[in-house]
């Protein structure tokens, strides 16, 4: 198995799997917090918002090397946001 099949199936496994159990439903979870942090800034944000914004927090770490574990969520959180409309 090559490095990009590994850091994806292990995403799937996280956010279909124990991140689940752990988290509940992500279209839930994610608009909790898209609601916190629009009352936090005064505008709008959307759960698939948030799940682009972790993204980009997990993107920025890679920034100072690479770092699997950044690599995996960040995957997860883009393949969540694609899921919540």
């Amino acid at each position: 198995m090559n490095k990009r099949t590994e850091i994806l199936e292990t995403a799937a496994a996280l956010i279909n799997g124990s991140r689940q159990d752990d988290y509940g439903d992500a279209a839930e979870s994610f608009q909790c917090i898209a609601e916190m942090w629009s009352a936090y800034l005064g505008v709008a944000v959307s759960g698939r918002d948030v799940c682009n914004m972790m993204a980009l927090l997990k993107i920025a770490r890679l920034r100072n090397g690479p770092h699997e574990d950044s690599s995996i969520d960040g995957a997860g959180y883009l393949a969540l946001g694609a899921s919540i409309g």
